[in-house]
């Protein structure tokens, strides 16, 4: 447990620093999300590593009908399903399916923008940060403080804030943002064909195959006989126009 005045990290760092693959899905995580630093990436690899273990030290006893650990796998699920990390109906085996983007969208960061408080995440950490965001008449400060379901509801703006008034300028950019993304979304119709499909497609590739290509057509360049002997015809048919 250790000493409280020396806290020690909650989350694990990557074993070798320099894989490819993680640094540059670390880095789309980041933009995505907007967050600070990796090591909010690290903090919600480390708690779903957590639950990932849990439920599989669960799924692993033979002795699984015994009451108290069926009252062990129904407090994980509860308390999981209470944060909104797994739907309501899930099982244990849906523990292990859960990925990182999984925790990241509880954040109250990312709920704050889902909602529609904010145009991006970056904004959305902003407002959070400065104190404009609050569950219920509770100022929240935190970015990464996890939303539970009942909690959610009860996300807007703090009522000492400026944004409180529906008037703000930065809250009608917001709405304006909001509207023509909900606008966007339906201007495509359903049943409309697109240009082009896969049909479409392979006839346009086959016929580029049978199309000739430039090594293949002649050029002829004429010559100096044939350039000679369209000028005594052209002079043939100035005299025969002078005589008429």
């Amino acid at each position: 447990m250790g000493h409280p005045k020396f806290s020690r990290r909650q989350y694990d760092t990557p074993a070798h620093p320099w894989k490819a693959d993680r640094i540059k899905e670390e880095h789309d995580l980041r933009d995505k999300y907007a967050l600070k630093n990796m090591r909010e990436i690290w903090k919600a690899r480390s708690r779903l590593r957590r639950h990932r273990q849990h439920a599989m030290r669960l799924l692993s006893r033979i002795d699984s009908d015994v009451q108290h650990l069926q009252r062990e796998r129904e407090e994980i699920l509860m308390s999981l399903k209470s944060r909104g990390f797994i739907p309501l109906n899930a099982s244990l085996d849906d523990i292990l399916s859960m990925t990182v983007e999984d925790i990241l969208d509880r954040r109250l960061q990312a709920v704050t923008y889902r909602l529609g408080l904010a145009s991006s995440h970056a904004q959305a950490r902003q407002l959070v940060a400065h104190g404009h965001i609050a569950i219920g008449n509770q100022k929240v400060t935190i970015p990464g403080y996890i939303v539970r379901v009942e909690e959610e509801d009860n996300i807007s703006y703090y009522q000492t804030s400026t944004l409180s008034d529906s008037d703000h300028p930065l809250r009608r950019e917001i709405e304006e943002i909001r509207a023509s993304a909900e606008f966007g979304e339906g201007e495509e119709d359903e049943g409309q064909d697109p240009e082009f499909n896969k049909s479409d497609i392979a006839a346009i590739k086959e016929s580029a195959k049978k199309a000739p290509s430039a090594t293949d057509v002649e050029v002829t360049t004429p010559t100096a006989e044939s350039s000679e002997g369209t000028g005594d015809d052209s002079e043939v048919q100035t005299d025969e126009t002078t005589e008429a």
